[in-house]
């Protein structure tokens, strides 16, 4: 006998997630696929992101829904830098108290350190905000300028570009508006 595969659609895991139940893993990947290509819409994606903040993700739709981000996009191979890599990474809308002291300070010693940052979100500036400041700093680069930075200085600050991790820039940029930004688990 064949199993009858379930056709996932954005209302049931809203109302999943709305109603206090677990995302299957299905459900999570199909999600930020679709949230990813944009056959699901803001105001969808919204709720469901509102709904986190109020249900929260279990220790597995966590680990799930991260890796499902992960996988949105490219993933870009550091191993022509030459040494251990490291990641700082914040959850965002808390400052960027930091990443400027400590990403040189990691990289003094030896691991080189990958930082990919992002704007403002809520009510703080976002530590690429504050770098335009400094005259010809550009976060933008491709990812051969990205690996050779890395390789030479040690520490790179950067903008993701559009083929890393699409689904967290997108989803970045939509808890800012949303008020869903003080989920830890987003």
């Amino acid at each position: 006998m064949t199993a009858v595969r379930q056709v996932i659609t954005i209302l049931d895991v809203i109302r999943t997630k709305r109603d206090g139940g677990e995302l299957t893993d299905e459900q999570i990947n199909w999600f930020i696929s679709a949230f990813t290509d944009r056959s699901v819409a803001d105001e969808q994606a919204s709720a469901l992101l509102m709904a986190i903040v109020w249900r929260g993700l279990s220790a597995r739709e966590l680990a799930t829904w991260t890796a499902a981000m992960i996988a949105s996009g490219a993933r870009l191979d550091l191993s022509a830098v030459g040494r251990a890599t490291c990641d700082k990474h914040s959850t965002g809308g808390v400052g960027d108290k930091v990443s400027l002291p400590l990403c040189p300070i990691v990289a003094a010693c030896g691991v080189a350190v990958p930082q990919l940052s992002g704007r403002g979100l809520g009510h703080t500036g976002g530590t690429l905000d504050k770098l335009e400041s400094i005259p010809g700093w550009t976060p933008h680069m491709d990812n051969e300028m990205f690996i050779c930075r890395l390789r030479d200085i040690g520490a790179v600050i950067a903008a993701a570009g559009d083929d890393l991790a699409p689904a967290d820039k997108r989803m970045y940029a939509l808890r800012d508006v949303t008020g869903t930004v003080e989920s830890v688990p987003l």
